[in-house]
Parts: C-alpha cells; sequence; structure tokens
C-alpha cells in the first residue's frame, strides 16, 4: 500500500487554509491512502479550529513559533512515524493550486526521482516585480551550481520527498529548509527534477522575510553554511588563495630587487608577504581540520540513516 502524507506548515492560516483543504485530491492513481497533517506553528489565531473543522488526520502543535524549517521537520518526523511513504509539502497561503499534487507525486511514484520540486516559472508571475524575478534567477542558478542540480526554481515550497529522501535528509536551518534540502540532495546523490506548475494569486505578505533584500541575505547566509558544511576543503583552499597570491607576488616582488642587490629599500615588501602568507597556511590548516569534521558527520549522518531506516522500516 502505498501511503501520501500532505504536510501543511501553518502560521495564522485561518482565512486561507480553507481554500487549500478544500481543493486537496481525494483520490491519486497509484497512491491507495492520502493523509493530510498541518504543522501550527504557533498560530494565535483559529487555524486548529479550521482544520479540525475539515477532519485532517493529524495536528502537530509547536507552543511558539519555531521557524518554516522545524516545522518542515517536525511534519517530516509526524509522517515517517505514521508509515508515509511520500511526502508533499505546500504552504498554508494558497499559493500552490493543490490541484498540480498528482503531478508533484508522479516522477516519485515512478521511481524516476527522490524529490519533485513545483517549478513557479517566476519569470511569468506577474505581481513579482523585475528586481524579484532577477533575483530569483540569480539565486537558483547559484544553487544550481552549488548543488550540481537542475532546479530551476530553488526556494519553491511545493514538493515530493520520497521516503528514502526523508530518511537521508537532515533540516539544519529554522528560517527555510529549501535551500538546505537541495544543496543536500545534490551531495548525496538523491535524483531532484522540477515540474511546471502555475500559482494562484496572492492572499497576503510573506511571513517568512519583510523584503527581497531581508531574504537574500537570509538565504545566502544559509546557502553558504549548508555548502561549507558539506565542501569545507574547498571553500577554506579558495578562501586560503586570498591572502596568499597577493603575498607570492611581495615575496617574488621583493626576491627580485634582493638579487640586484636592492633589497635593503624593500624590507617592507618581504615582511607584508611573510604576513599574508602565514594567514594563508592558518586557513589552510584550518580547511584540514573542517575536512576532517566533515568526514566524521558523514558518518554520524550514515548512522543517523541507518537508525531512521530501522525504526521506520
Amino acid at each position: 500500500m502505498v501511503k501520501l502524507v500532505i504536510n501543511i506548515p501553518c502560521l495564522n492560516e485561518e482565512k486561507t487554509l480553507p481554500l487549500i483543504l478544500s481543493e486537496i485530491p481525494k483520490k491519486i492513481e497509484g497512491i491507495d491512502k492520502i493523509e493530510v497533517q498541518i504543522v501550527d506553528d504557533g498560530s494565535k489565531d483559529g487555524t486548529v479550529e479550521v482544520a479540525r473543522r475539515f477532519n485532517v488526520d493529524r495536528i502537530i502543535k509547536h507552543k511558539k513559533n519555531k521557524g518554516l524549517g522545524e516545522a518542515f521537520k517536525s511534519g517530516v518526523d509526524a509522517a515517517l512515524k505514521n508509515g508515509v511513504d511520500i511526502f508533499v509539502n505546500t504552504d498554508a497561503d494558497n499559493q500552490y493550486p493543490s490541484r498540480y499534487i498528482e503531478k508533484l507525486v508522479k516522477p516519485v511514484l515512478e521511481g524516476k526521482a527522490d524529490i519533485v520540486i513545483g517549478d513557479r516559472q517566476t519569470s511569468k508571475i506577474k505581481h513579482f516585480s523585475p528586481s524579484k524575478k532577477f533575483f530569483q534567477r540569480l539565486g537558483s542558478w547559484t544553487v544550481r551550481k552549488l548543488s550540481n542540480t537542475k532546479v530551476r526554481d530553488a526556494v519553491s515550497g511545493f514538493r515530493a520527498y520520497s521516503k528514502e529522501a526523508l530518511l537521508k535528509l537532515n533540516i539544519t536551518s529554522k528560517f527555510s529548509y529549501c535551500i538546505d534540502t537541495i544543496i543536500q540532495a545534490g551531495k548525496k546523490n538523491l535524483k531532484v527534477v522540477d515540474v511546471k506548475i502555475r500559482t494562484n494569486p496572492p492572499t497576503r505578505r510573506s511571513r517568512l522575510f519583510s523584503n527581497i533584500f531581508q531574504h537574500i541575505k537570509r538565504s545566502t547566509a544559509n546557502l553558504v553554511r549548508v555548502y561549507v558544511m558539506y565542501e569545507p576543503f574547498k571553500t577554506f583552499f579558495y578562501l586560503c588563495l586570498v591572502p596568499l597570491l597577493p603575498g607570492l607576488f611581495l615575496l617574488f616582488r621583493f626576491l627580485f630587487f634582493y638579487f640586484n642587490n636592492q633589497g635593503s629599500g624593500h624590507i617592507q615588501s618581504l615582511v607584508i608577504s611573510a604576513i599574508l602568507i602565514i594567514a594563508a597556511m592558518i586557513i589552510f590548516a584550518m580547511g584540514i581540520m573542517a575536512d576532517l569534521n566533515s568526514l566524521n558527520r558523514k558518518l554520524i549522518e550514515e548512522n543517523l540513516y541507518l537508525t531512521k531506516k530501522e525504526k521506520y522500516k
């Protein structure tokens, strides 16, 4: 029996939640059972009452707001405990039409993907400003390069996950799981594809960020942190080149003058060169230590995967 769990993180969504719950498909070809759960991330309105009125299968409650990343993590844990085979996450603001859920789960059902992302085709969204469209394209391109995937809409929250993907992924960000999971998926050789969707008109302003620049700031910090976590040696190697190259240039400059009997007037170059090269050596040593820690983390993640696989088999 194939069980699909549809997860909806909520924060004060009593007005829009009925729109999503009323449109969720009751039957999908290849799916034997569909369950709906909401994660109430510290709502102060009637979100929970709306969910009960629609007889959702599960309500996971946070006593206070913990953030979208934690809400997603709670939803995944609850789904695994209840025997999920395919996990779909959608937003409670009615951005993503529920009619696309069948299209979203199809590649997972057919064994063609571990993760399927709904591509909103942001260049065609009318209420997105030109600057927002540009930064969306730039951000998704950066994520594609760093994760070695072909995702066209990196921050889309409308996604389907196989059980295997859920067992292998470990959410490390409270802000948002979107970039975090793509980087991890690429580094763990999970198959990621996307399907084109259209979005509904906006019902409210985003609660994740107040403006596009705050979103860029938080997303960039999260992207860098996750990438360094999985590629520490490469990151620190490139960083050590920043002081190393000018340090070597100044060293060769001093040697040139020294062998032409003019070294006494260029001692400053030698001193600055020594400082820069020592700084580069320290950064390189940090990279080696970070890489050793990364190997240890991989062993821990592998053990965690086997533990979860045994627990939720």
